[in-house]
């Protein structure tokens, strides 16, 4: 569905289901250059067992109007708009690598409002080399084919996982390529990495959200290793769940990952 959202136009994935804002909501964020599309299998798994289900684009990504937020911290306060948009006083934030930024900034701005907070892939601080912002800036499409090597681990490596048909590189390199296409204005993914790197505020943020956490960590990830997250694990008292997988956690384990948010949620 459309909503309008700071006076710009807004596209959530609802799951196969018409939204109902009085419905528990869940609400997932995706993470740099990618849409709401990586999330809609767990969509649908909420959708259909008594959710209310929001699975956005952010600004300038896939189905949404630009521009890019500014900071994560505005990302954040975006997130709030979003609920205010759909009718919702509450919500579930899930939030993928740099959508779990946002979503751990949005439950700091409104801790009320936050009935729960599911990190997946995260870090702090979420810093990116000045290797890969450099080739971000000079060769987006390389940075792209590096990032996707990182996202996955060894066992998602050839085409044919994890079924047949299935190509996880091919597919998320087409992904990213299609939403860096889809914002014409700037190089939206040198953007994305760039307030992952320059964010510092999430220390403050943990310390600030009162809803219970799980934190979803790839125990393959090389973008986002445990050890990167265990601040944020240590400050927010979170649950932690370990799936053996990379940083693409919604591809290379979406069981796994449908498990843990299932049980975290109810």
């Amino acid at each position: 569905m459309e909503l309008c959202v700071q006076n710009r136009r807004v596209y959530a994935y609802t799951g196969g289901k018409p939204f109902a804002p009085n419905l528990p909501c869940v609400v997932f964020l995706h993470g740099a250059l990618h849409d709401h599309s990586v999330f809609t299998l767990l969509a649908r798994h909420f959708a259909h067992r008594g959710y209310a289900v929001l699975a956005v684009d952010l600004p300038a990504h896939g189905r949404s109007e630009g521009p890019p937020p500014s900071s994560i911290e505005a990302a954040g306060s975006w997130v709030l708009s979003v609920l205010d948009a759909a009718g919702v006083e509450s919500a579930a934030l899930v939030g993928h690598s740099m959508g779990s930024l946002i979503a751990l900034e949005a439950a700091a701005q409104a801790p009320a409002r936050t009935r729960h907070l599911a990190l997946l892939g995260t870090a702090a601080p979420m810093a990116v080399s000045d290797a890969l912002l450099k080739t971000a800036a000079q060769d987006p499409l390389g940075a792209m084919r590096m990032v996707n090597t990182f996202s996955h681990s060894g066992i998602a490596s050839k085409p044919g996982y994890p079924g047949p048909g299935a190509w996880l590189h091919g597919s998320n390199q087409a992904l990213m390529e299609r939403t860096q296409a889809g914002w014409p204005n700037g190089n939206l993914f040198l953007h994305d990495f760039e307030l992952c790197n320059g964010y510092s505020g999430a220390p403050g943020a943990a310390s600030r959200v009162t809803a219970p956490t799980t934190v979803v960590i790839g125990q393959q990830d090389v973008m986002t290793p445990a050890r990167a997250a265990k601040p944020l694990i240590d400050t927010l008292k979170a649950q932690t769940v370990h799936l053996n997988c990379g940083h693409a956690m919604m591809q290379e384990d979406p069981e796994g990952l449908r498990a843990a948010l299932a049980s975290a949620l109810k």
